[in-house]
């Protein structure tokens, strides 16, 4: 891996005034009304020091968000080596890592729907990609970092919201939660990971079961698993407890990476054959691996049929 390259943008640099700015004016505003609620203005530090596991009710503390290039791609790091994400630049909106293809497997079951939403941002590749090839379907993700965000738009090309595409600058698990995000989602991408990339931020059987309910009435959540680390077992226990054992995760890929594929709705039934034929059209149509995930699935889901 090439050398990290740590550099601030402008907007970070003007980002991170802005929010002193705004501390400043907190500040005094609680000194003139309420001294005894009086908070501390919060710290440059605040947004540089690492992330820690939380399942909502306390203020994460963030990594540094830094890159690297080799080889024409650039990598997204939180301050560490591990690559949280990456971009070809001479193909900025095709889906590099591998991973990060398959998180797109849902295709293979439900048509494009209205709502797609990504948990977690890194690079944008997943939201540019679904913003892009999906004409007809609204694209979101919630990232809690605002660095994060800066440097996807900044450095990795994703554009400004519109109509069909929205940042929501917020709390994974919040937004889950969120009675109003129910039941509104036909795809969801779960790939939630700090600086330390030991597992999922997120990784409980209450957080599982409130992305299931987000999910519409046929809806198909894809999570980014490790599969050689001991939280790959943990979380496919949650997931199975949180989607009623409707959970399988493709072969691990060369980066160690697992896609875990889990399902809610009515029982589903294809022919292998027709999910060859779909993928084959997927192929064709967006230019993604589809074939390999139906082998993949034959892999870990024998039978004269899938059925889940």
């Amino acid at each position: 891996m090439a050398q990290l390259i740590k550099r601030a943008s402008a907007e970070a640099r003007a980002f991170e005034r802005r929010e002193r700015d705004r501390s400043a004016r907190r500040s005094a505003a609680l000194d003139s009304t309420e001294p005894s609620r009086r908070k501390k203005p919060r710290r440059d530090s605040d947004f540089v020091t690492e992330a820690l596991p939380y399942e909502g009710g306390r203020k994460p503390r963030f990594a540094p968000v830094t890159f690297s290039e080799e080889d024409g791609v650039r990598y997204l790091h939180f301050g560490t080596e591990w690559v949280q994400g990456a971009m070809r630049l001479r193909q900025p909106d095709k889906i590099e890592l591998e991973y990060a293809q398959q998180m797109m497997a849902w295709m293979l079951f439900i048509d494009p729907p209205k709502k797609v939403v990504q948990l977690g941002l890194g690079t944008g590749a997943l939201t540019k990609f679904t913003h892009r090839n999906l004409p007809k379907t609204q694209t979101q993700a919630v990232e809690l970092n605002p660095a994060v965000v800066v440097a996807a738009r900044t450095m990795f090309g994703l554009p400004p919201d519109d109509k069909r595409l929205s940042i929501v600058e917020a709390d994974a698990w919040e937004y889950v939660n969120d009675a109003s995000n129910h039941g509104t989602v036909g795809a969801l991408q779960i790939d939630l990971y700090d600086a330390t990339a030991r597992g999922p931020v997120l990784d409980s059987a209450s957080f599982y079961r409130a992305c299931r309910d987000c999910l519409g009435k046929l809806g198909v959540a894809t999570v980014n698993l490790f599969g050689d680390h001991p939280s790959f077992r943990r979380n496919m226990k949650q997931l199975a407890a949180a989607f009623d054992n409707r959970v399988l995760a493709l072969p691990e890929i060369h980066d160690g990476n697992r896609i875990a594929i889990a399902f809610s709705g009515p029982p589903l039934t294809f022919e292998w054959a027709a999910l060859e034929r779909h993928a084959a059209f997927i192929e064709r149509t967006f230019k993604l691996p589809a074939k390999s995930w139906v082998a993949g699935l034959k892999e870990v889901h024998p039978g004269t049929d899938f059925t889940i």
